[in-house]
């Protein structure tokens, strides 16, 4: 039997009979639009349990690790203008909020403080140029130049596979250009490519979390221990856990800044549910961080002890790949997903109190926005991170324990009932409202080290 019927009986046997029809109505679709239907089976790799042909060692090593890859760059002559590239996964509509909207932000910010041109340069998905527009407007930012587009996608593990229209074949670049990175991935696969000290790693979380002890999480701690490039580091809290956790040279080669939210995005509005006070859950099950199940079990037990009292209280629960449930003795929650950036400002605005779990040291951004919108919010300690009262004294901090998170939820549900407590602690928000102000100190460092 061939490799390709050996691969397909697998697939049939692990995914089932319906998937198995779906990929043949897609390949057949391709045969009669004229696309390859058999993408070329790679030496080395390993596709539901059937190895294809015997590979060198890069070959197996690069079919494991596909995204750390070199660049494939091309040097043209000194523009009229330097330039800065972002390079990031995506700008899909479903990865703009916190992480990704920060890096837009902060490069143009810096293209704009350098008088240079800005390039997003895409790896999983064709870029979108109205996803960066519609949030540079909704801050209020206008870029000094032109902006510029490029996808380079990651090299697929089957010749052929992913999604490839618009991708350039390599990508221009110009002496002194500087490279923005966003993740330990992005940034293995530039420093193969691009002069190391053009590289401006923007980091927002302790990256070695998001795996278990082994080659992926031993790959990511490499990178972060670079010497030669700079680090940008999203707040003050994250750079002391790093730095206290073995990436010392951020003394030497990183910086770090506050986010910012901006008052004419961020502020309270009025609630339009007759009466009843809005809880917000932050619900995303395939980010492992985020406690998804935690989460949803801490408000049934609150919900069943009448620390929520759905008389009183609508439960939204915000995120993405949220499945369909039921809390207590049937309440449907209401569930908001795919919110564009100033339709999420306008619910966080609405919002009373929320539960947002991070199990990491960052504070994550859902807490600080509905701090920064009148909420109270209770949220999870976790290392360094044990009391955020410096954004916001709304923002009330457990252990990752049962009971202490009932017991703030009480305490929360308190507060948020409270209007002349908690107006004074929104009063009192030691929240940034400015980007420009945030990233001040951070750019003039930059430019000043160019």
């Amino acid at each position: 039997m061939s490799v390709r019927a050996r691969r397909l009986l697998a697939f049939l046997k692990e995914n089932g009979a319906s998937a198995t029809v779906r990929l043949l109505r897609t390949k057949l679709g391709a045969a009669v639009a004229g696309r390859p239907v058999l993408n070329k089976i790679k030496a080395g790799s390993l596709i539901a349990g059937v190895a294809g042909p015997p590979g060198t060692v890069s070959e197996v090593v690069r079919f494991q690790f596909p995204s750390l890859q070199p660049l494939a760059t091309y040097l043209i002559p000194r523009p009229s203008l330097p330039r800065i590239s972002l390079i990031t996964d995506s700008i899909g509509s479903g990865s703009l909020f916190g992480g990704v909207g920060t890096a837009l932000l902060f490069a143009a910010q810096l293209a704009n403080r350098m008088n240079a041109t800005l390039r997003i340069v895409t790896r999983t998905e064709t870029p979108s140029p109205k996803n960066v527009l519609q949030i540079l407007s909704a801050y209020g930012i206008q870029l000094r130049h032109e902006i510029q587009f490029a996808f380079a996608p990651v090299p697929g593990n089957d010749d052929g596979a992913g999604p490839t229209d618009g991708a350039t074949s390599g990508l221009d670049i110009g002496p002194d250009e500087t490279f923005v990175t966003t993740s330990w991935w992005t940034t293995a696969a530039a420093l193969s490519s691009v002069p190391r000290t053009s590289i401006v790693y923007l980091l927002q979380e302790d990256e070695r979390m998001f795996y278990p002890f082994g080659e992926e999480r031993v790959q990511c701690e490499q990178v972060l221990r670079s010497e030669d490039i700079r680090f940008v580091v999203n707040t003050r809290l994250l750079f002391d856990h790093l730095v206290d956790n073995g990436l010392e040279q951020l003394k030497r080669n990183g910086l770090w800044f506050e986010p910012a939210f901006p008052k004419s995005l961020f502020q309270p509005r009025q609630n339009e549910s007759g009466g009843k006070k809005r809880f917000f859950f932050y619900a995303r099950p395939n980010n492992p961080r985020n406690l998804f199940h935690i989460g949803l079990d801490i408000i049934d037990q609150a919900i069943n002890k009448g620390i929520l009292d759905l008389a009183q209280w609508d439960v939204f629960l915000v995120g993405k790949d949220i499945p369909k449930v039921i809390f207590g003795d049937g309440y449907l929650p209401t569930q908001c997903e795919g919110l564009n950036w100033e339709a999420y400002a306008d619910l966080a605005g609405t919002i009373d109190l929320g539960l947002c779990l991070m199990c990491t040291p960052h504070p994550s951004y859902p807490p600080l926005d509905l701090a920064a919108s009148g909420a109270v919010v209770v949220t999870n300690k976790f290392g360094n991170k044990q009391d955020l009262s410096s954004y916001s004294q709304n923002i009330i901090c457990a252990d990752l324990d049962t009971e202490a998170l009932l017991d703030a939820l009480r305490e929360g549900v308190a507060l948020a009932q409270d209007g002349g407590a908690r107006s004074r602690n929104f009063a009192a928000n030691g929240l940034s409202g400015d980007w420009a102000q945030s990233f001040e100190t951070t750019l003039q460092s930059l430019v000043a080290g160019r």
